[in-house]
């Protein structure tokens, strides 16, 4: 982005208006909402909202601990996962304030020996994640509890992934990356010769007096520190284990809701970082072919209802996290939850906590009876910017599935419109120009729709292929990817799934000897046959191809 435009960011969050007051009813409709979200009984979240510096709401739902049964409040403590990187990016701001370092110095400068492509990339792609190196967290197979729990020194981190190859080169490709601020954590290290979290707090949460904003190996030793929690086979159980050394600079610290609050109205209102470093913080990320990223440095830019707004969320095992500030309104919202499969997205909760205490709340649906003959006009393809989706009627049922991604059953409502539940998108059906069928999609609530038409009906599936059962047999086993390991299961009777952990298996449909439709999502999967022995798979999504090899 340019500097004209960067001095515009900055003018207008330092010249915001006083925040209006949260609508009269805000606590009983915010209480509603957090009891509607979470169980009283299982794991839960802890929320806080602030307006204009001051807290209008903050409460607890939900067990921080389910055998103990002690229950979740605004002082307790979670991981607060990749919310770190804010932490992280701040200080390498400050140390660049100070004249210690430069945004645009290499990594090669700082870690001498460096491999390039990754040691020719700046301190500044780091922070933005275009730094092209490989992101640990998604090395075929590794993220496996007998890897994540035990200790790793910074130089161990480094030596997981500075030798595997790029995927591309520095400044080239935007790509969430954990490896970087692992990087990013060995700067400030390097800098100020003393341990990455030591730096957070003897820079941030010591003179901000945030007393649970602490490195994540001294969980155990932490008042009001929740259990994290996952669900396997229907049932709440402890979350995988992980040593806290792991998520490093990207993700290993942990705090409360209120004392993230008070980090957010430092950071926001010029306590931190001086304001040409703290706008290029929160600044989109200029890509070379002259888009951008909704994405600075360890901030994400968003919108709400129409609203700019910046902030990050946060997921690791047994917690989620989400952030997000609202510079027009002063207004924060954290949501943190101790399971890493919560009953509701704090995302979600976070947005429409947020919506409401601005006065303008995403709307609410009842569900109604769905009238197939009424949207049958509408079946069809949709051409969007990139890609289409499809509507479709299936056993009574309304879905809608757009290109590279899975099959989302959408609901009535009674007032004419559609909404998907545990989502907060919502869509209209509409006549467009000449009476033609068209779609309003709101995408998160969003004020203003997605507006596409109706291009031609669905093409007819294509004829599945007769595949021997030895050979589908063949296929069967476990194979290693960058998403995690994924799982080709052939039952004793039914057909041939794939499954990724975490993940429901999904049917393969053949479309010839080696290449296979999923079921209700958008991709293919390919097996790679050598010499009559199965080496692997590439799975293809969403215009991306994802190798896998065959353990």
């Amino acid at each position: 982005m340019k500097s004209k435009l960067l001095a515009g960011v900055a003018v207008a969050l330092t010249m915001a208006a006083p925040a209006a007051a949260v609508p009269a009813d805000f606590k009983a409709r915010a209480d509603a909402l957090l009891k509607a979200s979470f169980p009283a009984a299982g794991p839960g979240a802890a929320v806080i909202v602030t307006d204009d510096g001051r807290t209008v709401y903050e409460a607890g739902r939900g067990l921080a601990d389910i055998a103990a049964k002690r229950p979740i409040t605004p002082a307790t403590v979670f991981r607060i996962g990749s919310i770190t990187k804010q932490f992280s990016a701040a200080i390498i701001l400050q140390l660049a304030a100070e004249g210690k370092l430069a945004l645009d110095d290499k990594v090669s400068k700082f870690l001498p020996g460096y491999p390039a492509p990754g040691g020719e990339a700046t301190v500044a792609q780091l922070l933005n994640h275009t730094v092209g190196i490989q992101s640990y967290t998604g090395i075929p197979g590794w993220m496996v509890e007998a890897n994540t729990n035990k200790a790793y020194s910074t130089e161990q981190m480094i030596a997981l992934f500075k030798d595997l190859p790029a995927p591309s080169k520095p400044g080239e490709k935007w790509d969430y990356n954990n490896s970087g601020y692992v990087l990013v954590g060995a700067v400030i290290e390097k800098v100020t010769g003393m341990p990455w979290h030591q730096a957070v707090d003897e820079r941030i949460a010591k003179p901000l007096g945030l007393t649970t904003i602490r490195y994540g190996v001294l969980e155990g030793e932490t008042p009001n520190m929740a259990a994290g929690y996952t669900e396997k086979d229907g049932k709440t159980v402890p979350s995988m284990k992980i040593h806290m050394s792991v998520p490093h600079g990207a993700g290993a610290l942990i705090g409360s809701v209120e004392d993230l609050a008070k980090w957010n109205a430092a950071l926001h209102h010029g306590k931190i970082v001086p304001q040409p470093y703290y706008a290029r913080m929160i600044a989109r990320t200029a890509m070379p072919d002259g888009s951008s990223q909704d994405y600075g440095f360890g901030i994400g830019n968003r919108k709400v209802r129409g609203r700019a707004a910046v902030g990050h969320g946060g997921g690791i095992f047994g917690f989620s996290t989400d952030s997000i500030y609202l510079p027009n309104e002063d207004l924060f919202v954290a949501v943190f939850a101790n399971s890493d499969q919560p009953e509701t997205s704090p995302g979600k909760l976070m947005m429409q906590l947020a919506a409401l205490a601005a006065d303008d709340p995403f709307p609410t649906f009842t569900k109604a009876s769905l009238n197939a003959k009424k949207i049958a006009p509408w079946v069809g393809v949709y051409k969007l910017e990139n890609g289409e989706r499809r509507v479709f009627l299936r056993d009574g049922k309304l879905f809608t599935q757009r290109s590279g991604g899975g099959e989302l059953e959408a609901h009535a409502s009674s007032d004419g419109r559609y909404f998907y539940p545990g989502s907060l998108t919502w869509f209209e059906l509409k006549r467009g120009a000449g009476g033609t069928p068209a779609m309003a999609v709101f995408q998160e609530g969003a004020a203003d729709p997605e507006l596409s038409s109706r291009s031609g009906p669905i093409p007819p599936e294509p004829k599945a292929a007769d595949v021997p059962r030895a050979t589908l047999q063949s296929y069967a086993g476990t194979y290693s990817s960058a998403i995690g390991p994924m799982t080709i299961n052939l039952p004793a009777e039914g057909p041939l799934t794939a499954q990724l952990t975490g993940q429901p298996p999904i049917e393969l449909r053949a479309l010839s000897t080696t290449e296979f439709r999923t079921i209700g999502a958008d991709a293919r999967v390919v097996f790679d046959v050598e010499g009559g022995k199965v080496v692997g798979l590439v799975l293809r999504q969403g215009g991306r191809e994802m190798p896998a090899k065959k353990d």
